[in-house]
């Protein structure tokens, strides 16, 4: 009897960590893709002679994606579960960076359609990992969200040196995005057939009911939470790299590299955060990062050299690190509502997506793009006032 208990307590601990590694793995590969497209924004907008208004424009096709899976990505994940969701998504997100890469040497319509579909397959594998991550969190007992984003992290570092590389080394953006592509979609499809089942209960019994999510005051502030942060990641993501050789006159690989220091910052957080979230507990820790995020802007958008930059990248990426990972363990407290309740506080964040992009590109036409970057610092002290709603439900 003791043998046969000892051999369940063992499968169990083994399924645990697949589902983990599993997890880890979507985290890193969506990271890698996105990081491989955005270390190749500046050779993409050369190409296509977009002004910065315009080039906020085209990305903004990607924000559309992702609002347009959102809102019904918490049903998906729910009626079919977050491993199938997952392995429909990647093949389609290949897809998507594909077109961008090849059709971008057609005009910029082809790279539309190609974010467009980008964004509606990360918006649901975004939601579905972070179901499935949140079921090993409360399996394994213990803040460990914020190290499957910084998975993600890894893979955005990943990918922006491989651009970097690919820049220095002359290699196309096609050839580029078409190899990163392949890879991440066929480790993916395969990693994420470990994942476990998302509940013993589905996540949502009745269709009729969806509705009801976007009228809870936690789900929806701790989605303006989200928002704010998504921001503060988001305008990094698109655009340090144009500012650093636009505004601050660096080559395009000193560039890319700064891009590649703000995603290294993210992650280091990212990994270190949760002994900070454990010990301190969520509120304390996500205020403490948002004034240092604010910190970093400061001297990234004031700074006088590139030099003064770097140091501001670097806390600006520590600063936004957490904020949407606890964001989505908060929307998932109780585990029979975390696919609807996640999905809401992950369209409430996109949003940030869909207007970030052409407003800095605005600001970056009347001003500087380094100017327009100070509007973030807005949203990061409304994350100050709304971050009580992160405590964990009694």
């Amino acid at each position: 009897m003791t043998g046969t208990v000892q051999s369940v307590i063992t499968s169990i601990d083994s399924g645990l960590r697949s589902a983990t590694r599993a997890v880890y793995l979507a985290f890193i590969f969506l990271g890698v893709a996105m990081a491989s497209f955005a270390a190749r924004i500046p050779q993409i907008r050369d190409s296509l002679g977009l002004n910065p208004s315009e080039l906020g424009l085209v990305l903004l096709a990607t924000a559309v994606g992702s609002i347009t899976s959102l809102p019904l990505a918490g049903h998906i994940v729910g009626r079919f579960g977050s491993r199938r969701t997952v392995i429909l998504m990647a093949p389609l997100l290949g897809l998507a960076l594909s077109t961008v890469g090849i059709g971008y040497r057609f005009g910029v319509t082809p790279v539309i359609i190609g974010l467009y579909l980008y964004g509606f397959a990360t918006g649901a594998w975004d939601v579905a990992m972070n179901v499935q991550g949140a079921v090993v969190e409360r399996r394994a007992g213990r803040a460990i969200m914020p190290r499957f984003h910084a998975g993600y992290s890894v893979g955005t570092v990943a990918g922006a040196l491989i651009g970097a590389g690919a820049v220095a080394a002359g290699v196309s953006v096609t050839i580029h995005l078409l190899i990163m592509m392949v890879v991440s979609v066929l480790v993916v499809a395969v990693a994420v057939r470990k994942f476990g089942p998302d509940e013993a209960e589905p996540t949502e019994k009745s269709e009729s009911g969806f509705l009801t999510f976007w009228r809870e005051p936690r789900t929806l502030l701790i989605g303006v939470f989200v928002l704010a942060f998504a921001f503060t990641e988001g305008a990094g993501i698109d655009w340090i790299s144009v500012s650093m050789i636009d505004d601050y006159g660096t080559s395009a690989e000193l560039g890319t590299l700064a891009f590649a220091v703000f995603l290294a910052a993210m992650t280091i957080a990212r990994w270190y955060g949760p002994s900070l979230l454990d010990r301190y507990g969520r509120v304390p820790v996500v205020r403490g990062l948002a004034v240092l995020g604010l910190a970093g802007l400061l001297l990234f958008s004031l700074g006088p050299h590139p030099a003064v930059a770097f140091a501001g990248v670097l806390l600006w990426g520590a600063g936004a690190s957490l904020g949407f990972p606890v964001g989505m363990s908060a929307a998932a407290d109780d585990p029979a509502k975390a696919a609807p309740r996640v999905g809401v506080v992950a369209s409430i964040g996109y949003v940030a997506f869909l207007g970030g992009p052409p407003l800095i590109g605005f600001l970056g036409d009347r001003f500087t793009v380094v100017r327009g970057l100070l509007a973030v610092a807005v949203l990061l002290a409304v994350s100050i006032g709304v971050s009580r709603v992160l405590k964990p439900l009694a």
